[in-house]
């Protein structure tokens, strides 16, 4: 799954073991599924399905009750070897028990159930998206999304993905609608009243959350990769938009059968467009049927930028290494969630840095992905990246920053530690071993132990095991006879303060000098470490950024990495640029050492650097939001920026590198949030011409020249805005205005976006995308709104989200009064185990206070105030 962020190890459950229902909350194992045969029939028009299945079951040990998952089901029958049984729903547990009127026998049986069930208008479970076609007609698309515990809202099922099973799914189409599922179509039968009914093939083994069906008025196109046929689903009238996502599927399908050394073992590889959104989520690898939001999946050349085909070339290669890594391999319990999306996360890159090489995936992975990960984990808000999951709220908070982005850090560092090669073969054996099967972390890592030789759990337990960022300082370095020592010593590096235990980790790591040698060294315990590296030039910690850590210089480390700047590889000179930020905000050094560092950013410098600039100057202007410091920070930012967007210039130049278009995108962002007069004219020139022109904003600045046209408003303004939200027939774009309905900075016109929730005018996900919106920009406004209006914005959350959603409307403000509203919202509304995203919100919003006052000198200093 592509996302819109202390636990022990388990044991081994690549089989689910005999026991009853243990105190985790997961089901019993005595009665394990081995085929699901079911037949949906839904009804688009009145959001309503009926449903009857046949489960071959596998009794284990004799027994009278049967549990498994069922939730917002009205079961209507069910019977156990053709005989009736007792049916007790928990609705709490989301579980239906049933109980015999004999015991069963250990041995194969029959379970079946009836029920009817709601089609949802959020995503989760069986939803509906409802969009225009091009004419302006109602259309209406049926999906399913099951990931993490929702399948048992689409039949009875032992919904848990340790219990693997096979499937076999019928539905029932209207006349002229496709249905699509895991497996090909093995019969369409006409029926009486016209309708269409489909049976699917078998599928192999799998979990029941890939478990998926779609269907609606489509166009599908396809390509051959090798035996595999792949195709591109989509709303009428778009499918060539497809094209890009088709074209890098077919290479990346023969990148990933060589790289896990297991063929797709599917016949064939959907990727279903749906033509809406999610508070959760913007794609789901479902397996043979991977589903994308449009946005994440579609490339529309006149609307956008290259950094959109670049967007869908990393969702499209995230979701299909799913299908190896989280499908035909799949956690065992949601503890190691991070083995799929971690996993993922990093694959994307990976196979991107190969295919793509002038996009500079890695590099782009050492300025964002990395930092974001950090910002959250050099918190108290932290959490392991393994970690105890009990409940369904539990489950859904799983999907975070350090599963994903951490996650992709630490497999990365892993790689970087051991080879790609020996890191590969680990893969190979992993895959080989476990397929079709389930597996805890550790099982990785005794794979790639064997392949590397060498065994790497103390460096993967400390990463994966306990939450935090290391932090490796430089007490000094010297040389002698061309050969130069560094004395290393580690801590926790935090922006709040630190736990009671000090913490500590074998930290693995190249150290290098400038025009001379490297050496890897494991940095662990308090004491200080010596590490020898051939040279006496500029020492570089962590070369390549490869380990997941903080590096602190002392003062002549640091002034020498300022003075040779320009001779660091690219990864770190953005690292640097990272830590020197990060370090400032922990208030490890002053903010005068990333400023001396900024400084070395100049004409010559990489786009990618100077996205980093702007991205950090953003978040300085960003802390001090609604300050005095607020506007000499805008205008110091502009006159900075400017005369880079002049250089780069507002259109695409032919033969410009990738970055250089994604740099353009990023500078007109800024200075138009910023309120450049030049940047916010443009902006209005271009929206005015689109009332007759709908392609009259260049595509390669598009999304910022509309971002900054909102964040400028005036009522007026905001008026034509609404009008072309309200013309347009393109689902896609009609969600991009909404959204930008929320952005101006005019808290009255917060005020009149927040007042267009409470109509019929918007579907239920555009809500809620207008409320975050909302929040963006007017926190406060944002969150009260939402608590006087409580019921009504439970009715467009997605159930998933809501012990996050409310509360992080309040996290961008400053307000002392905040942390107390947010606390006592989840106090009343939110069960106990749904509150750790509140609490997280308000430990976050202290850091963000405390990183600003830690910042206000610096800041003020190099303001000249």
């Amino acid at each position: 799954m592509k996302l819109a962020v202390a636990a022990l190890l388990s044991l081994s459950v690549s089989a689910p073991a005999l026991a009853a229902a243990t105190s985790s909350g997961q089901l019993p194992r005595n009665v394990v599924p081995v085929l699901y045969d079911i037949s949906v029939r839904p009804d688009a028009k009145t959001l309503t399905f009926s449903g009857a299945e046949t489960v071959t079951v596998d009794v284990r040990e004799a027994t009278r009750t049967i549990v498994l998952n069922a939730a917002d089901l009205d079961v209507t029958s069910a019977t156990f070897d053709g005989k009736p049984a007792k049916i007790a729903m928990d609705k709490d547990a989301q579980t239906l028990t049933l109980t015999l009127a004999a015991p069963a026998t250990v041995g194969r049986h029959a379970v079946a159930f009836q029920w009817t069930g709601k089609i949802s208008q959020s995503a989760s479970g069986f939803f509906a998206i409802d969009y225009s076609n091009a004419d302006g007609t109602p259309a209406r698309m049926l999906a399913t999304q099951f990931e993490a515990p929702d399948a048992r809202k689409f039949a009875p099922m032992w919904d848990e993905p340790s219990f693997k099973a096979r499937f076999r799914l019928t539905t029932t189409a209207p006349a002229g609608q496709l249905a699509y599922s895991n497996m090909p179509a093995s019969n369409v039968a006409k029926q009486a009243d016209g309708s269409q009914l489909y049976k699917f093939g078998e599928t192999p083994l799998m979990s029941s959350y890939l478990l998926f069906l779609g269907m609606g008025d489509v166009d599908r196109k396809t390509v051959k990769g090798g035996p595999v046929e792949i195709g591109v689903i989509t709303r009428k009238g778009v499918v060539d938009q497809g094209d890009y996502a088709l074209g890098a599927a077919k290479r990346l399908l023969a990148y990933y059968n060589d790289y896990f050394g297991q063929p797709y073992p599917l016949p064939k590889m959907d990727m279903i467009a749906g033509p809406g959104s999610s508070q959760f989520f913007g794609a789901m690898e479902n397996w043979g049927a991977i589903f994308y939001f449009e946005p994440t999946l579609l490339f529309d050349a006149a609307r956008t930028a290259e950094s959109g085909r670049q967007q869908v070339h990393s969702v499209v290669a995230h979701e299909m290494a799913h299908q190896w890594f989280g499908d035909l391999v799949t956690m065992g319990w949601w503890d190691d969630l991070w083995l799929n999306e971690g996993f993922a996360s990093w694959m994307e890159g990976k196979a991107t840095s190969v295919l793509n090489p002038t996009w500079k995936a890695d590099a782009v992975a050492v300025a964002y992905e990395r930092e974001g990960a950090m910002q959250l984990d050099a918190t108290a808000a932290t959490h392991p990246i393994i970690r105890h999951v009990q409940t369904v709220d539990e489950i859904g908070q799983a999907f975070d920053g350090i599963t994903y982005s951490k996650g992709q850090a630490v497999i990365g560092m892993m790689e970087s530690t051991l080879g790609e090669v020996k890191f590969r073969d680990g893969i190979r054996r992993y895959m080989a071993k476990y397929k079709y099967g389930n597996t805890v972390t550790d099982q990785l890592w005794t794979e790639l132990s064997a392949a590397a030789g060498r065994d790497v759990t103390k460096i993967a337990h400390d990463f994966t095991l306990q939450g935090g960022v290391p932090l490796v300082t430089m007490a000094g370095a010297r040389c002698a006879g061309g050969v130069t020592t560094v004395s290393l010593s580690q801590g926790r590096y935090g922006l709040d303060a630190p736990s009671k235990t000090a913490q500590t980790w074998h930290v693995p790591l190249v150290v290098a000098t400038v025009g001379g040698g490297s050496t890897s060294a494991v940095v662990s315990g308090a004491q200080v470490t010596p590490v020898k590296v051939k040279g006496c030039g500029t020492v570089v910690l962590n070369r390549g950024k490869g380990s997941y850590t903080r590096v602190l210089y002392d003062e002549a480390g640091h002034s020498a990495i300022v003075r040779d700047y320009a001779k660091l590889t690219l990864e770190d000179r953005v690292g640097t640029l990272g830590d020197d930020f990060g370090l400032a905000l922990g208030g490890y050094q002053d903010l005068t050492r990333y400023f001396a560092v900024q400084d070395r950013v100049n004409a010559g410098s990489d786009p990618l650097e100077w996205s980093v600039v702007a991205s950090k100057l953003g978040t300085l202007t960003g802390l001090f939001d609604q300050t005095p410091l607020e506007q000499p920070l805008r205008t110091k930012t502009n006159a900075m920026l400017s005369p880079v967007l002049a250089r780069i210039g507002f259109e695409a130049r032919s033969g410009e590198e990738p970055l250089a278009n994604n740099l353009r995108e990023t500078l007109v962002g800024r200075l138009g949030s910023n309120g450049d007069p030049m940047v916010v004219a443009r902006a209005r020139s271009y929206v005015a011409q689109l009332a007759t022109n709908p392609t009259a904003i260049p595509a390669s600045i598009r999304q910022p020249i509309l971002s900054t046209y909102a964040i400028n408003a005036t009522s007026a303004e905001w008026d034509q805005l609404l009008k072309l939200m309200q013309a347009e027939r393109s689902p896609v774009v009609k969600n991009r205005y909404v959204s930008l309905l929320g952005a101006a900075r005019d808290p009255a016109i917060g005020q009149r976006a927040l007042d267009l929730i409470k109509t019929d005018a918007l579907t239920p996900p555009q809500k809620a995308s207008l409320l975050r919106s909302v929040a963006g920009r007017h926190p406060d406004l944002a969150f009260d709104w939402a608590i006087a209006n409580r019921e009504l914005v439970d009715t467009f959350v997605e159930q998933s989200q809501r012990g996050g959603y409310v509360a992080g409307l309040g996290g961008g403000s400053n307000d002392p009064a905040m942390p107390g509203k947010i606390q006592a919202y989840a106090d009343k509304y939110l069960p106990e185990p749904a509150r750790k995203p509140a609490q997280q919100t308000i430990q976050l919003i202290g850091v963000r206070k405390a990183a600003a006052e830690k910042l206000r000198p610096g800041t003020q200093a190099w303001l000249g105030l």
